[in-house]
């Protein structure tokens, strides 16, 4: 059971050793832990303490569907963190549809409103319908990093909890892994939720957002990676990428504009700036239209995420954590949290389970539910 807690955290013998000098000789039954140190290795390798007194350790299966692509690969055993911050959501989930219960809210109808089957092309035109994106909504904005909080808004408007973290709760100590998982989506009728990873590029983020939308209308949960913005290999991956794809870069406009743009310096850039998307987005919008080679997208992709790479680097150098509210705007969503405070002014919900919902307490909360009412982040 050591072992397997050991190989379940991610955590290698070297690491452990540090904190505990024998415990090469518990994990090979040389020696026992007292049950101090036990506590201590339970909370170092995010093991519940009482699992190291099972027979056998616990089959872990993920509780929504995994369309994360395998390929060659053996079955990845999720993360802890993973883990936790699914059943994290799909708390706040079982909440939000009790409180919306309450209110006597009616069903969301484009949940599930569509099939593996249906054209992608349509799917795209319904989601766009159905948020209010007319033509050339993205241009609207000034860059693609605002067009991608417009999108967010506009989600979360049509009744879809959003909700984008980097880490487990607020434990900047336990990041997310975007190799692991890029977002995940929950369905219901009533309190749908999307959830994207923080700790993945920006620029492929707004990719991941219209993935999970696709998710919504064929009514799927699921959870994904997106290796390259690539699909996974089941026919609704590939079914939710033509439908993002044609949400964010309609393939009719992106042809109207190739003739102009493939004489540019910069295709991507052009097509990017158009869109307003992210160049990551528009060179693989290029790629499925037959306008970019997989090698020079592959070659860009690579370019692009080492150019990333070094200005989060840049970032972190300068010790910038942005505004702390804005953040918590962004990773609890705007719906969800104006939901909980209104449940708590009214005292339908305790304060205890209020803070619980958001990972704030005290002062914080309350700031930050102020925040929220007085428009943070507008």
């Amino acid at each position: 059971m050591i072992a397997w807690a050991r190989a379940r955290s991610g955590l290698d013998v070297v690491a452990l050793t540090k904190q505990f000098p024998a415990y090469e000789q518990w994990e090979s039954g040389e020696k026992q832990p007292t049950f101090h140190q036990l506590e201590n290795l339970a909370r170092k390798t995010l093991t519940p303490f009482g699992f190291f007194f099972l027979n056998e350790p616990p089959e872990e299966k993920l509780p929504v569907p995994d369309f994360r692509t395998l390929g060659s690969r053996p079955v990845r055993r999720p993360s802890p963190n993973l883990l936790e911050t699914i059943y994290s959501m799909q708390r706040r989930q079982e909440w939000m549809r009790e409180y919306l219960t309450g209110l006597g809210a009616e069903p969301l109808e484009f949940i599930n409103s569509a099939t593996d089957r249906t054209d992608a092309i349509t799917v795209a035109r319904s989601i766009r319908e159905t948020l209010g994106l007319a033509d050339g909504w993205a241009r609207e904005h000034a860059t693609w990093e605002t067009a991608l909080v417009g999108l967010r808004r506009v989600i979360e408007s049509a009744g879809v909890l959003v909700m984008v973290n980097g880490v487990v709760g607020n434990n900047t100590r336990r990041k997310l892994d975007p190799d692991e998982f890029r977002g995940f989506v929950l369905c219901d009728r009533l309190a749908p939720l999307i959830f994207v990873n923080g700790a993945d590029f920006k620029s492929a983020q707004m990719f991941t957002l219209a993935h999970e939308l696709a998710h919504l209308w064929l009514g799927k949960d699921g959870i994904f990676d997106l290796p390259e913005l690539q699909p996974g290999q089941s026919e609704t991956e590939r079914h939710c990428n033509a439908i993002a794809a044609e949400v964010l870069v309609p393939e009719e406009e992106l042809r109207r504009l190739w003739p102009a743009a493939s004489r540019a310096v910069s295709p991507v850039k052009t097509v990017a700036r158009n869109f307003k998307v992210s160049p990551l987005v528009a060179s693989r919008r290029m790629l499925d239209a037959g306008m970019m080679s997989r090698d020079t997208y592959f070659q860009f992709l690579k370019n692009l995420s080492e150019d990333e790479a070094r200005k989060a680097a840049m970032l972190k150098a300068r010790g910038s954590g942005g505004d702390f509210y804005l953040t918590q705007e962004v990773r609890i969503g705007r719906r969800f949290g104006l939901a909980v405070a209104q449940a708590a002014r009214e005292g339908t919900l305790l304060t205890r389970d209020a803070y619980r919902l958001t990972g704030l307490a005290g002062q914080t909360f309350e700031r930050f539910t102020k925040g929220l009412s007085e428009g943070i982040g507008k």
